[in-house]
């Protein structure tokens, strides 16, 4: 998985009639790009202060695999972990996060663990992925003084897909008892059921670039087996959202999931949890791994490192 001198980025297929090899080979081709020198024009590169190394987190049946920053030289200390989810659903890497993640690491400073979680197809639903974010989490603080972090600063953060599964696990981290510092939520897509394309933002922008309509069919689809129940699945229709950590929710404009984030936000704060949503305007989805041509990455990446460095450092 690691960074390649060239690669050329494959043609998206037609969402609306992949096959699962069509699908498989276009990953496959994608993320050999996204990990690849040849992007880093788009995706920005990595800040110098910080080191970047895969390595493995073995859970029961498989292993997950983790891109982890840390600040280059650290010696000081447990330092605090920030546990970061990928989006793309059923393409990406954590690799394609390297500019916002690597920085983190170096600026806070902290341990950053990325989860290369299980990618959506006809055979793994988003409740694999999930539970690869949730299961990491746990993994990582539990056995913190290896991986030099703090388990009593620990803070979640996800971009859309990714969101949703670092909201869902900011859920299960109330419910097991599990104590976080705060969680980031960027471009997040939190409703997976029917209502999900029930939004203005999703007339207005579901239907040109970036993300669209036919690729989010798709990931429903993939996401959510017919027998599951979606509900489960979408932080929006979660029963209870009072008692969760401070949550920062990142919404890009012109994104088909903008109001997804301004609804999840709403939410939040009707529960009683301290919530501040932040909109760029005239920024598209995925804009946080886009510095190289979305200049409201660099404003956005520093008002998370804001964010995060109170809960986590003081």
């Amino acid at each position: 998985m690691s960074g390649t001198t060239a690669a050329e980025r494959p043609p998206q297929p037609d969402w609306s009639s992949v096959t699962a090899e069509s699908l498989a080979a276009y990953r496959v081709a994608e993320n050999h790009f996204r990990a690849s020198d040849a992007a880093r024009s788009v995706l920005g590169r990595p800040d110098p202060g910080a080191t970047i190394d895969w390595q493995q987190v073995t859970l029961p049946g498989h292993d997950v695999p983790v891109r982890v920053y840390r600040p280059s030289g650290a010696s000081q200390g447990p330092l605090p972990l920030v546990l970061h989810v990928h989006g793309g659903g059923f393409v990406g890497t954590a690799a394609q996060c390297d500019w916002a993640n690597s920085h983190l690491a170096a600026r806070l400073p902290a341990v950053l663990v990325s989860v290369e979680h299980r990618l959506l197809d006809w055979e793994t639903s988003l409740s694999a992925a999930a539970d690869d974010g949730w299961d990491v989490l746990q993994h990582v603080v539990r056995d913190a003084e290896r991986w030099g972090a703090d388990p009593a600063r620990v803070a979640v953060f996800g971009e859309s897909c990714g969101a949703l599964i670092s909201a869902l696990s900011a859920i299960r981290a109330r419910e097991a008892g599990l104590r976080l510092a705060a969680q980031v939520l960027v471009n997040p897509a939190v409703d997976v059921t029917g209502t999900m394309y029930e939004y203005e933002s999703m007339a207005e922008y579901g239907y040109g670039q970036g993300l669209a309509v036919p690729q989010l069919e798709l990931f429903q689809r993939l996401a959510v087996p017919s027998q599951a129940d979606a509900r489960k699945l979408s932080p929006l229709y979660a029963e209870e959202l009072g008692g969760l950590v401070p949550a920062l929710v990142v919404v890009p404009t012109q994104d088909a999931v903008a109001d997804h984030g301004r609804r999840y936000a709403e939410r939040l704060r009707a529960a009683g949890t301290a919530v501040r949503l932040t909109e760029y305007p005239e920024a598209v989805h995925a804009f946080l791994s886009l510095p190289g041509v979305q200049p409201q990455a660099e404003p956005a990446r520093a008002e998370i490192l804001e964010f995060l460095r109170a809960p986590l450092t003081e």
